[in-house]
């Protein structure tokens, strides 16, 4: 018995440029060269001495500085083959703006030839691209501007997502923004990504932002493509429970959180898509917390029985939660990341098999999903964090480039391979 999922599913894996590519110069790159001698000490004063803690590489500077990352930029084609081999008939990847555009208004032709290659590259293999036009990282000369923080910046981005659609043909799918609630947290409330400005109103000021460029790329590439194209955006959404559920504040601090961190930025963009990008991770539970906590009102007390190597909560249920949720926007959904840190493969095959099995059921129940992509398709350089968290159905050895194709990479192979979960 297996729980068959819709004729024409796609399958696949993501990844980012700057997170695979290697040798990228962007505002991260730059802020790595700052940060990585901080990042290390901050990383041994929390893990050292935990008899638990297996990655003491996290202790090293050189872990927090990308260089090489996966060479993923040379190595594409390889990559693909793996892909390929592993029953993939869909990729997600992302553009590297500073490549394209590494000087204010003077364009790289040779970078932008590169993804044409990389574009042939998956359609010669018969893998549908998803392309990302921004996921996190700035060229420099942009942050220097203020980046995000100033309206007047979203020409920019406008004008290199021009550049982008008028050179390369063939894109079907095109995500605008990844993660905007994510990059705002974590680079101006968080304080964890660069320019790290703690400020709630300059926050609220680039998600703004981030929801204006996508709105107005989503008119831009509509007009500048006569073929039928589809526009979206990643979001990462959570499934927030109440920490107490017989509590009322508990429940409020519920439905105040769901606001800030999902639904505002679902109901600025709901009638500037063609699909919805999900990304899911965990869920959150939340108690109310007068005047505190992460959210303001309210914190985060996860249990925490089952996590991955990033101590991040896994609960499977929570994507069914979230995707029954989506219903209402009447769109079609694809998955666009979905992953687990698992270093040594203990997790993963279950993690993507309970999830979708979740899924499925929400299928059933009417939601439109149309496609899964897992993070990652290689272990790859995890933003503040580093190389140690391993997120690949393909692991990667940093010192050898050498590619290695993991046991529950094998398991999601078979569910590819039969569009279908065995029950």
């Amino acid at each position: 018995m297996h729980l068959e999922f819709p004729k024409g599913f796609l399958w696949g894996a993501a990844t980012a440029a700057h997170q695979v590519e290697g040798n990228t110069h962007n505002d991260w790159t730059e802020w790595e060269r700052m940060n990585a001698e901080r990042l290390a000490k901050e990383a041994q004063k929390r893990h050292n001495g935990d008899a638990s803690w297996r990655f003491p590489e996290a202790f090293n500077p050189q872990n927090y500085i990308s260089g090489r990352a996966c060479d993923h930029y040379n190595r594409f084609a390889e990559d693909f083959d793996i892909a390929k081999s592993l029953g993939h008939n869909a990729h997600r990847f992302s553009i590297e703006w500073s490549r394209v555009e590494p000087e204010e208004g003077v364009f790289d032709e040779k970078a932008i030839a590169h993804y044409r290659e990389v574009l042939l590259a998956l359609r010669q293999r018969g893998i549908e691209p998803f392309v990302t036009l921004w996921h996190f990282t700035n060229p420099s000369w942009f942050a220097k501007k203020g980046g995000w923080e100033r309206k007047e910046n979203i020409d920019a981005f406008l004008r290199y997502v021009a550049r982008v659609v008028d050179r390369l043909d063939g894109v079907r799918y095109w995500i605008v923004i990844n993660e905007p609630t994510v990059y705002t947290g974590a680079a101006y409330i968080g304080g964890l990504f660069p320019p790290q400005r703690k400020s709630l109103f300059t926050a609220f000021l680039v998600l703004k932002n981030l929801l204006t460029a996508h709105r107005r790329a989503y008119a831009l590439l509509h007009r500048r493509r006569e073929e039928r194209i589809y526009v979206g955006t990643s979001h990462n959404l959570h499934y927030f429970v109440p920490y107490r559920r017989w509590w009322i504040p508990d429940h409020l601090a519920v439905a105040f959180v769901t606001y800030i961190a999902d639904l505002y930025q679902l109901r600025i963009v709901r009638r500037h898509c063609d699909f919805i990008g999900l990304n899911y991770y965990f869920r959150d539970v939340i108690k109310f917390v007068l005047g505190g906590g992460a959210y303001g009102l309210a914190d985060r007390v996860n249990p925490n029985q089952i996590v991955s190597d990033l101590g991040w909560d896994m609960y499977p249920r929570g994507i069914y939660q979230v995707l029954i949720r989506l219903r209402r926007y009447q769109k079609p959904i694809y998955i666009t990341e979905n992953g687990v840190a698992d270093a040594y493969d203990e997790k993963r095959a279950d993690f993507i098999h309970e999830h979708l099995q979740w899924v499925h059921k929400a299928i059933a129940e009417g939601a439109d999903v149309r496609g899964y992509f897992h993070w990652s398709l290689l272990d790859n350089f995890e933003w503040d964090k580093g190389f140690w968290p391993r997120f690949g159905l393909v692991e990667m050895d940093y010192k050898t480039l050498e590619r290695k194709i993991r046991p529950s990479a094998r398991v999601y192979q078979r569910i590819c391979a039969m569009n279908a979960l065995p029950e």
